[in-house]
């Protein structure tokens, strides 16, 4: 039992003590080191804030970006051949290639369907054709081929003499390239 003034003052003390260290161990230095944290993120929270803030300022701007590259996307797309099975595309291409040869007056010798090729993330339908005709109506077939409504490629050209006692008449053998989106395609 404690018995005198002194033993109790010399309790009371250790037990105020202990309530100070447990105070500043559990309270003070959690919530000291919390705010030097915090101190530390407020520079980068606020060039984080000063971005979001120059963003919201932009909005029209970036609205309108976006809706006219919506639009460039919108007219690439129509662009591309059928978004059916390659073999549709490969139909579609050839079909064109002899439309623009009969208007560019040249005569189509052989046609060939090849191999769809992955291009990213689009699949080329290439199809190889051989014309024949004067310079002047193989020069009109490149010029339709690079006007087409559909966005063609010409990938190989071979131009050959077809009778060397006449070189008049040119024989062209032309590897015409569609695209379709296989993402979107029924293959």
């Amino acid at each position: 039992m404690i018995t005198s003034r002194r033993e109790r003052g010399v309790i009371v003390l250790g037990g105020v003590a202990v309530v100070l260290v447990l105070g500043w161990i559990f309270v003070l230095d959690p919530l000291l080191e919390r705010m030097r944290n915090t101190s530390e993120l407020v520079p980068t929270r606020a060039q984080v804030l000063a971005r979001r803030l120059d963003l919201l300022a932009r909005k029209d701007s970036i609205q309108r970006d976006l809706e006219r590259t919506n639009g460039d996307i919108a007219r690439a797309a129509a662009r591309f051949l059928t978004e059916a099975a390659p073999a549709v595309a490969a139909s579609e291409l050839q079909k064109l290639t002899k439309e623009m040869a009969a208007q560019a007056s040249t005569e189509i010798r052989s046609e060939r369907i090849l191999p769809p090729v992955e291009r990213g993330e689009v699949l080329e339908i290439p199809v190889e054709i051989a014309v024949s005709g004067e310079i002047r109506q193989l020069v009109d077939l490149l010029a339709r081929l690079e006007t087409a409504p559909k966005m063609l490629t010409v990938q190989d050209l071979r131009i050959r003499v077809v009778n060397v006692s006449q070189p008049k008449e040119l024989l062209a053998t032309l590897t015409v390239s569609g695209f379709i989106l296989p993402g979107k395609s029924k293959t």
